[in-house]
């Protein structure tokens, strides 16, 4: 039985996106929200008086472009439940930093922590990144700058990381089942960020069969002094709830409990709901028990029908891998500043080159991409893209609170770009908030 006592003021916004889905059985598809909502009105939550729910509002075309790059253009990506997606979690976002609630939980879908900086498809069943168009919204609106993401998806959140690898205002901390054996096959702790941010992206990631001890020594050991240390002006977290042992595409032994106490550990301003496809068997006792967690509210009494403790215990062959993992993480984290000086030089720049598939679209990309090193700004980005879709885009982006010499630099490769090589050349600047194309004479 549940107190209606709580702690802290939250609120929820529910977006089940009826009108879209992958296909009728796919594990991404609206069924994964609507057992909630009934668990959520069984247990009678909208009844406390502290519990708030809020309607989704719809996202502009201009926050998306804030964040994404859109091959060939904004609609060719959205959809009508994408808008709505990403307006849940701005919904709730607003309401926190209006000081409406303490904390919010976004229960949308369709996701996003798959979908990069260049979009040219769908990843991951992911086609924009709700978090980051939110995020990104919030610096605009609100002017906050630093920023802590807490993703806990079983699957690394690979979308994330590319958006935010160049960003030191940007903490992206990732735990996920080890990518060598789980999609994207990314998310090792040797993945720290780009050269003027290294150290700000960490990725802690977990052998199969974690049991909620090996997650909460995680959150309490690597996490949480981390994120105290960093001092974020609100942190995020993107709630995945595929670690649970129920789910059918993954290989943990997380609960609903848990989730519930992570949360409680994390305390974190803004939740997202990520994956998590165990629909009836974990869905509405994982989520109630972050909603009771948000609040401040007891929820010892959040079970699983068939949740058995012992069945779960971790071996301590994984608990030591564990151990060791955390211990390297937080290694990395105190060195980031001898690091970044032995790797990063002001007014240099780096390049590298990636392959990019995007599984949900079948489409491959190919991407060459420059940094500006740069000591006092995310630096000037440039985005050579091209897939076998059949666009060739030159891809600029100017960070929020650029130096000069950043901005030169990415004004400089947008004004000499020639129209006749690209399908599109694209100027993304953050400091006047401003999106401008040159299309193919």
């Amino acid at each position: 039985m549940i107190t209606p006592n709580t702690k802290k003021r939250i609120g929820l916004v529910f977006f089940p996106a009826f009108d879209w889905a992958i296909d009728p059985t796919h594990p991404e598809r609206e069924e994964r929200l609507l057992y909630t909502q009934d668990q959520v009105f069984e247990e009678g939550l909208f009844d406390i008086d502290g519990i708030v729910e809020y309607k989704a509002g719809v996202v502009e075309d201009k926050d998306i472009q804030r964040v994404h790059f859109c091959v060939p253009n904004v609609a060719n990506v959205m959809t009508q439940s994408h808008y709505i997606s990403a307006g849940g979690a701005q919904t709730i976002a607003k309401a926190v930093m209006n000081k409406e609630i303490e904390r919010g939980f976004a229960l949308v879908r369709p996701p996003g922590h798959h979908a990069m900086r260049m979009v040219h498809g769908s990843r991951g069943f992911c086609n924009v990144n709700i978090e980051a168009i939110m995020i990104e919204y919030l610096r605009e609106a609100y002017s906050i700058r630093k920023v802590a993401i807490v993703d806990t998806d079983c699957h690394h959140g690979d979308g994330t990381q590319d958006i935010y690898w160049h960003d030191p205002n940007t903490l992206f901390i990732s735990i996920h089942q080890d990518g060598r054996t789980l999609y994207p096959g990314s998310g090792f702790p040797y993945e720290l960020g780009g050269p003027n941010a290294l150290g700000t992206t960490l990725n802690i990631p977990l052998p199969p069969r974690t049991s909620e001890e090996g997650y909460l020594y995680v959150i309490n050991h690597v996490v949480m002094p981390i994120l105290e240390e960093f001092k974020p002006d609100v942190i995020i977290n993107s709630a995945g709830q595929d670690n649970h042992f129920t789910d059918p595409i993954t290989n943990m032994n997380f609960s609903a409990q848990g989730y519930a106490n992570m949360t409680s550990i994390l305390k974190p301003d803004i939740a997202v709901l990520e994956g998590g496809y165990s629909i009836e068997g974990a869905l509405p006792y994982v989520n109630v028990g972050i909603i009771l967690a948000l609040a401040g509210m007891d929820f010892s009494a959040v079970k699983e029908p068939d949740y058995v403790k012992e069945r779960l215990a971790q071996p301590k062959e994984i608990t030591r891998t564990i151990e060791k993992t955390a211990q390297t993480v937080m290694e990395y984290w105190k060195n980031r500043d001898t690091l970044k000086a032995q790797h990063q030089q002001s007014g240099k720049i780096y390049e590298r080159q990636r392959h990019i598939y995007y599984d949900t679209s079948g489409i491959s990309e190919f991407q060459q991409e420059k940094i500006r090193g740069c000591m006092d700004c995310a630096g000037a980005l440039l985005i050579d893209s091209s897939s076998d879709g059949g666009y060739h885009v030159l891809a600029i982006h100017i960070p929020k609170h650029a130096c000069q010499a950043c901005s030169d630099q990415a004004l400089q490769w947008y004004d000499k770009a020639s129209k006749d090589s690209f399908d599109a050349i694209i100027l993304q600047n953050r400091t006047t908030d401003q999106y401008l194309t040159k299309h193919k004479r």
